[in-house]
């Protein structure tokens, strides 16, 4: 074989590979987020019908909350379904307009749908550590913005019948996979001190990786019921 042909052909066999390599950066950046979007637009318009439908349930009442939260917790909901939506996450830092279902479990096919509960963690609302993972980056990048959450935000959820107001308490903190006291019920390190309602949202870091992990605390501040209208958070 001549060395032109094997310069042709090694120049084809590159051209190959580049066309491969931009075709596979447009999916992981275009087309996952496409079809996340329309995933996650499914989950929401599918719980907005169920709470439409008056098919949201409640369980028995939990007590009271104590003096730095809510005054009162709702009543604990019925378990969550593997997979399936359970409430809408709202964050304003994020824009007006960002708005994500939160479905039971953190499986990767369960992430490219919306944000996931950490199953071994409480309930929304609930005394506890509500815990929620969700992609820096790809299937809809919902927590792209998540380095820009401050102190006092405001993470605001529904699940059809009540809206839980959670205010973050840390600027993003970094750490590594492992360390799974993050979403211990009262985490060490996230300056809150002793039982309470929280909240921890995790992601990865950083942005194109997952290397480590950045997590904010938050703990819960007001609730009301829908019927009363949107929380103060959100109204712009």
């Amino acid at each position: 074989m001549s060395m032109r042909v094997l310069v042709r052909t090694f120049s084809e066999l590159c051209l190959t590979i580049g066309t491969l390599i931009v075709l596979f950066v447009a999916y992981v950046l275009f087309w996952t987020g496409v079809k996340a979007d329309g995933a996650m637009d499914s989950q929401i318009d599918q719980l907005q019908s169920e709470w439409a439908s008056g098919s949201v349930a409640a369980g028995d009442d939990t007590g009271a909350g104590e003096s730095d939260e809510a005054e009162s917790a709702p009543p604990s909901p019925p378990a969550y379904q593997d997979g399936k939506p359970f409430a809408v996450m709202y964050i304003p830092r994020f824009g007006f307009t960002w708005n994500k279902p939160v479905l039971e479990g953190t499986k990767v096919d369960t992430l490219k749908k919306g944000l996931g509960h950490y199953a071994s963690t409480a309930q929304l609302g609930q005394r506890g550590n509500f815990s929620v993972a969700g992609h820096r980056r790809t299937y809809g990048d919902p927590f792209k913005d998540f380095p820009k959450l401050r102190p006092g935000d405001p993470v605001v959820l529904t699940d059809g019948s009540t809206w839980f107001t959670y205010r973050i308490v840390n600027k993003p903190y970094k750490t590594l996979p492992s360390d799974i006291g993050v979403i211990d019920p009262v985490p060490r390190k996230s300056g809150l001190d002793g039982p309470g309602r929280y909240l921890t949202l995790t992601t990865c870091e950083p942005e194109w990786g997952h290397s480590h992990r950045l997590i904010v605390w938050a703990h819960l501040d007001a609730t009301q019921p829908v019927e009363e209208g949107k929380p103060e958070a959100l109204r712009s």
